[in-house]
């Protein structure tokens, strides 16, 4: 859970909380919550990465968000009283903190404080959600590739030798986050490495000219 909603938080709801609170193994694959099911409680990544998906009418798979350690997942529909309008599942051996309906209700909810954190994160969202509409909208399957990579680096960060991705997504992973097809994909990632914007090995993929590809993402460096 994001830091500024516990710190929102007393120590005496902080306390209660965390004795009802479970924690869940994923391993990479698995589903920690799927769309049109009723949630039950509130999900934060403890370990691991995660991805938000959901599939459209079509059976198109599109990845929406990401989700790393600290991340909150499913707090959209749980506050909302709704159904999931989208999965989530872990791309990586994960763990996760659950808190169950009767712990996020009467000390979570409740809480002013913690009600404006949450806002600011659906507002957040809101904001992502219609810049990615943007993208999707006005820019080549290039640029969205492009674009992509740099939103992996950003948010996942790199490996030690500051160029690879510090997270293995496969190319459909990659595909379903740019709103591209699979084989488009591995050809345009091929193409960049022939220009040596990016290096790739195996699933890891590193950038090697963050300029360049800043460039064709038609993003302010």
């Amino acid at each position: 859970m994001h830091d500024s909603i516990f710190c929102a938080m007393g120590k005496l709801d902080l306390g209660i909380l965390a004795e009802n609170k479970s924690m869940l193994h994923f391993k990479k694959g698995q589903v920690i919550f799927h769309q049109n099911t009723h949630p039950q409680g509130l999900y934060c990544v403890h370990s691991g990465k995660v991805v938000i998906h959901s599939h459209n009418d079509n059976g198109r798979n599109q990845i929406l968000r990401l989700a790393k350690c600290g991340s909150i997942l499913g707090y959209r529909a749980l506050f909302t009283n709704e159904r999931y309008h989208v999965s989530a599942t872990a791309i990586e051996d994960s763990t996760v903190c659950y808190f169950p309906q009767s712990a996020y209700q009467e000390h979570i909810i409740s809480n002013h404080s913690v009600a404006i954190e949450i806002i600011k994160l659906l507002s957040a969202d809101l904001k992502t959600a219609e810049l990615k509409a943007m993208s999707m909208v006005h820019k080549q399957v290039r640029e969205r590739i492009a674009e992509t990579l740099i939103v992996l680096r950003d948010f996942f960060g790199t490996e030690e030798n500051n160029v690879t991705l510090n997270t293995i997504l496969s190319r459909e992973n990659i595909a379903d986050i740019a709103g591209a097809t699979t084989e488009t994909t591995i050809r345009v990632l091929s193409d960049f490495q022939k220009a040596g914007i990016i290096e790739l090995a195996g699933k890891s993929i590193g950038i090697l000219n963050v300029k360049e590809l800043l460039r064709i993402a038609n993003l302010p460096e």
